[in-house]
């Protein structure tokens, strides 16, 4: 397969497990259990993809990379182009939104000091992971157009 094909594949696996996750698995969670279950089942939901989302943006990152280095020789692109910053906006959304603001919200939620509340620190987290897929979609939106 080639590389180019992989990545349009990848891009819109990566696209739907996102929206699988934010706008069916946890919402369904908590409109069928307790808080407090369905909060752990979310979590849980949101660590794997997470993890994911690190392994996808690595393996694009690899098949991406090597397009817009031959684009840029030829003078016809950036070895920053359009989808390769778009993988990186959205590895960017995933440390920002889960290794770093989930800790913090754990924290929160026991009352441990923390400068933001629970309810600020999730806000966050959502809008970096509805970021997240906006940039994940209109990867695979460009890689699929062509």
């Amino acid at each position: 397969m080639a590389p180019s094909r992989l990545a349009a594949y990848l891009s819109g696996l990566w696209a739907g497990l996102l929206l699988a996750i934010g706008g069916v698995g946890a919402p369904a969670g908590f409109a069928i259990t307790v808080p407090e279950i369905a909060g752990r089942v979310a979590g849980r939901m949101f660590a794997q993809e997470a993890y994911l989302s690190l392994a996808l943006s690595v393996l694009l990152l690899v098949l991406l990379r090597p397009q817009a280095r031959a684009a840029a020789r030829v003078g016809s692109g950036s070895v920053l182009n359009a989808n390769v910053l778009l993988v990186l906006g959205a590895l960017f959304c995933t440390v920002a939104g889960y290794f770093a603001l989930q800790p913090m919200m754990a924290a929160a939620k026991v009352g441990q000091a923390s400068v933001l509340s629970f309810a600020a620190l999730h806000g966050m987290s959502a809008g970096l992971y509805v970021l997240k897929s906006a940039l994940v979609l209109v990867l695979a939106w460009r890689l699929t157009a062509g």
